[in-house]
């Protein structure tokens, strides 16, 4: 594993009584139901993967970790776990990772994801400095997957059964190729259930260690109440032992995972989750502003008066800024011509290369990581146009984004934008 290692509690035993983690809740969309996973409610005694006492803009998450590091100076890493899985929610996850690198760049950055949507942002992640992953793969064999995964969800489109399995996997392998490939540690999270895949963990081990991973993380199943598998009984310790060693020879096995939750904060043997979940709860709250050099505002709008146009199909975009406390309107400006592909996207950037955001009523995947590339946030949204931009410069535009993708969605749309 990379020199990193050394301070991050999770991948090396011996820095969890001296380096704390924090994990900032910004991601509560989740790409796959699995079978042994319930989000639908919190209780702050329960330590599990996808609870959380709040969730936050990745603003709100900016000041909230200063606030964890000023009461636990031993922190080292800072990474995003869920609620849901983080790169569902790429623009928020994204765009807290670049906010910690610019502001806390002593920090190590981490990520927990099953894999389905990793792929496409390895390299997005790569430049922000992500120096450590864990990937959750609960089986390398596509009928034992299709058996733990209720389905999954690719740019609005179910899946189910072997084909859910299948293209799990297909992803899975990928990610943990490509990461491994850049010189990232990698620590894979199995989730042992009995009667499902107990008997095939070997295998996922033998799989996994012929692809360089770092780290296996043997979890038993936590039977979560209103789940599939909550009639299953969670494996013993002793058999939990069993199987690790007989694994061992494949790759390396962690033995102090603690389970933890997706606001986790603190040392791993003294976690401070439950005392800091109304410090959480209170900053999700608060409308955190995020510092930015772009001084500008573009605005998708048909009469100029509202957010309420397609970015693939608008001829011109409004300009905005603040100043003082009052949005001015500044200039419109033409959009390239339609039938370019990326050649479009990436002109458009440099028309806007001076607004942090552009607001858009919906918006393709290509020109969101486009513009994304280039520091320009692409945001759906819709309502009066200087109510709206008012909200940028706050870190409240939440508020006037639909709830169809999450509270802090952004660019979600389903097609590859060239309208």
């Amino acid at each position: 594993m990379n020199q990193n290692t050394n301070k991050h509690p999770c991948f090396q035993k011996e820095a969890k009584g001296e380096c704390a983690r924090v994990h900032l809740p910004v991601a509560p969309n989740c790409n796959v139901q699995c079978k042994f996973c319930n989000r639908a409610y919190d209780c702050i005694n329960e330590s599990r993967p996808g609870v959380a006492s709040g969730v936050l803009s990745p603003a709100q998450a900016l000041d909230y970790l200063g606030k964890v590091l000023e009461k636990e100076p031993r922190t080292t890493v800072a990474g995003i776990a869920g609620p849901g899985d983080p790169m569902a929610n790429p623009e928020a996850t994204l765009q807290t990772l670049a906010l910690i690198k610019q502001h806390y760049p002593h920090l190590f950055l981490c990520l927990a994801t099953n894999g389905l949507a990793l792929p496409e942002y390895v390299d997005e992640l790569l430049e922000l400095g992500i120096t450590h992953v864990t990937v959750t793969i609960n089986a390398v064999d596509p009928d034992i997957q299709k058996q733990i995964y209720s389905w999954i969800r690719e740019d609005n489109v179910i899946y189910t059964g072997r084909e859910a399995g299948e293209m799990m996997l297909s992803r899975q392998i990928q990610s943990v190729r490509r990461l491994k490939e850049a010189g990232i540690a990698v620590k894979v999270n199995t989730i042992v259930i009995p009667g499902v895949n107990f008997d095939h963990v070997q295998d996922i081990a033998r799989v996994m260690g012929g692809l360089g991973v770092d780290l296996m993380n043997c979890v038993p199943l936590y039977p979560a109440e209103n789940t599939e598998f909550a009639h299953i009984r969670e494996p013993s310790n002793w058999r939990m032992a069993e199987l690790r060693h007989s694994i061992w020879e494949y790759v390396p096995q962690m033995t102090h995972c603690q389970r933890c939750r997706a606001d986790a904060t603190g040392l791993l043997e003294h976690d401070q989750s439950m005392q800091s979940a109304g410090t959480l709860a209170e900053y999700s709250k608060k409308s955190g502003q995020v510092p930015e050099k772009k001084p500008h505002v573009a605005i998708a709008s048909r009469e100029g008066m509202l957010v309420n146009q397609h970015l693939g199909e608008t001829g011109s975009l409004h300009i905005y800024t603040l100043r003082g406390e009052e949005v001015c309107y500044l200039e419109e400006r033409r959009t390239p011509a339609s039938g370019q592909g990326k050649k479009r996207w990436e002109e458009l950037a440099e028309i806007v290369s001076d607004c942090r955001a552009v607001l858009v009523s919906a918006a393709g995947e290509k020109p969101c990581r486009i513009l994304q590339d280039r520091g320009i946030r692409v945001a759906e949204c819709s309502g009066p146009i200087h109510e709206v931009v008012q909200a940028v410069y706050t870190g409240t535009l939440h508020a006037f984004q639909s709830r169809k993708h999450g509270v802090y969605a952004g660019c979600s749309g389903e097609g590859e934008g060239d309208c």
